[in-house]
């Protein structure tokens, strides 16, 4: 309310009060009483000036004021959010974009004009978490506001370089919006609960609510969160916990939302694809049926990450779903190590034999089919014979795509405890495994040969579109006018380790575009790609503007509460 209304007001003769106590009673609740209420809030201390001469000389790095804002009013505040890790995580973070600016705020990617920074982790290794720690103390000595969220503070948040923030747990990001306004107010708040419904836990926020992607023209599904693996050196287990699987249905319902919102490409994404459905009643081949029934024509679905036990049972309807002209024939199986040995002491739950039965099985029936894995070098248990292991089973089946990592000890894990490598051997050994991999080009041959593309992204130097085959092999393509989120017809004109470079058969009036029935919207969204989270921000608003008006109204009553109390 305005200051000279309230000055009017309080001229007025029944606004005459004699005393204060006749507005507030010793019985009334106070502020912080309610706060009390509230565990996961905490208020802001207020600041205490120390007299003139004051023998406290402790010395404090010297941070940029932050602002701190009584009264939020949503649409005068800019929120940066940034992401590192998963698919999994880029999805929680397109969840929590499209809240935010649901309610009015303004999302940027020019961290420096933000007012709050909304920063989303990955526990997977120690750089990360280095750089996601470095993010944090640059925001705080800039003063900006900050937000944690992913998998690095629902690990462990009592961490010291956590202490004072606001938390979103990986559970919780449909509370992004009132965590955000209650940080920007200069409150801390700590959101780390599972989901439960009924009093069961669920896999984690619902799947319909706005988003506004990174790439519009790929929607990110996460089908189920946690895993039922117990692996030595993994903290994400610690965030994400055991497997809980989102329904079918709900599932469903979201790829036909993103398809009917211009996307055109849908990918899978959890801790472990190949274990969805395991605690209720269901598998992924199930699920991917009622997924393919869906997809419409020149529209495309990727499955993500499947650990070998749980997709061992499935292989034969999962090389069917491969097959299916919609559906990329790319699976990411991680291996880790090619020794058994090692293998056992990861607790990953098969051997080598059953990985290879995975590689060999799906190469034969799949044709052209893409096989990504990781490594894992320098696991303390790992002798020179288990390496070599490894090195023959790569040097064996010689993966287009091959992810190697040095061993990282990830604090409160089993593997943590172990005696470690050197680590100029862990480093000879990855060296070893990096040269045996860029020894062989897996495009080679390729020149002349055509495919069908769909194009959907822009190269990381902003010189190409990306296109991917059946395969999901990856071709770049010349910057042409109204190409992305088409399928073309190419021909490979040269190839290098990591992609192919093709030019364009088709002439612009055969390119063909997501073949959806828009029955209700009656057009597609145009597909323009934008590396911002800006990029969506219109359409989020203009589908959700009512709820962001409620929710506007809510909290005006709620300031002004506030005000007389």
């Amino acid at each position: 309310m305005p200051e000279h209304v309230l000055d009017q007001m309080e001229d007025l003769p029944e606004n005459n009060i004699d005393d204060i106590e006749d507005l507030i009673s010793a019985d009334d609740i106070k502020p912080r009483d309610r706060y009390k209420n509230k565990k996961s809030v905490s208020v802001r201390p207020k600041k205490r000036n120390h007299a003139a001469g004051s023998d406290t000389n402790v010395e404090t790095p010297e941070l940029l004021e932050k602002t701190i804002y009584e009264s939020v009013i949503p649409g005068t505040q800019k929120v940066y959010v940034k992401t590192w890790g998963c698919a999994h995580n880029n999805s929680d973070s397109e969840y929590m974009a499209g809240q935010l600016a649901a309610y009015g705020y303004n999302l940027t990617n020019t961290k420096e004009e933000a007012d709050l920074w909304l920063l989303n982790s990955c526990t997977v290794k120690n750089p990360s978490e280095d750089t996601f720690r470095n993010e944090i103390q640059s925001g705080m000595s800039n003063g900006k506001h900050v937000v944690v969220a992913g998998c690095v503070p629902q690990g462990a948040p009592k961490s010291n370089y956590l202490r004072g923030l606001s938390v979103i747990g990986v559970q919780q990001i449909d509370r992004v919006v009132e965590v955000v306004e209650e940080t920007l107010k200069g409150h801390s708040v700590r959101l780390l609960q599972n989901k439960k419904e009924q009093g069961k836990r669920v896999a984690g926020a619902r799947l319909a609510l706005p988003k506004v992607r990174k790439n519009p023209l790929i929607e990110i599904i996460p089908i189920n969160t946690g895993c039922l693996n117990q692996c030595t050196y993994c903290k994400t287990k610690h965030a994400r916990g055991d497997l809980v699987s989102y329904p079918p249905q709900e599932i469903v319902e979201r790829a036909i939302q993103a398809f009917t919102e211009g996307c055109c490409e849908i990918w899978l994404t959890s801790e472990d694809t190949g274990a969805y459905g395991r605690d209720i009643g269901t598998s992924l081949p199930e699920l991917l049926w009622q997924l393919v029934a869906v997809i419409p024509e020149h529209c495309m679905l990727r499955v993500g990450m499947t650990n070998p036990p749980y997709i061992l049972e499935h292989l034969e309807e999962i090389a069917k779903v491969l097959n299916h002209p919609r559906v990329y024939a790319f699976l990411h199986v991680p291996v880790q190590s090619g020794s058994d040995s090692v293998l056992g002491d990861m607790k990953r739950e098969y051997c080598r034999s059953d990985f290879e039965h995975v590689v060999d099985f799906l190469r034969s029936q799949v044709p052209g089919i893409t096989i990504a894995t990781d490594i894992i070098c320098g696991f303390p248990t790992e002798t020179e014979e288990d390496f070599e292991e490894t090195m023959v089973m790569c040097a064996k089946y010689r993966f287009p795509s091959l992810f190697i990592n040095q061993f990282f000890p990830r604090p409160g894990t089993p593997a943590a405890k172990m005696q470690r490598i050197p680590a100029n051997l862990v480093k000879k050994r990855t060296k070893r495994l990096t040269d045996l991999f860029n020894s062989y080009s897996p495009y080679e041959g390729r020149k002349g040969e055509q495919y069908t593309v769909l194009v959907t992204e822009i190269s990381h130097d902003k010189q190409h579109y990306v296109g991917h085959n059946k395969s999901y092999e990856q071709v770049l393509l010349p910057m042409r006018d109204n190409l992305l989120g088409t399928a073309v017809r190419v021909r490979i004109t040269d190839t290098s380790k990591f992609s192919m470079s093709a030019e364009i058969i088709d002439e612009e009036s055969d390119w063909t575009r997501c073949a959806i029935k828009q029955e209700q919207n009656g057009h597609i969204s145009n597909g323009k790609v934008n590396s911002s989270f800006e990029c969506d921000k219109e359409d989020v608003i203009s589908k959700y503007a009512g709820f962001g008006l409620v929710m506007l109204f809510v909290a005006l009553i709620f300031q002004l509460l506030m005000k007389f109390m």
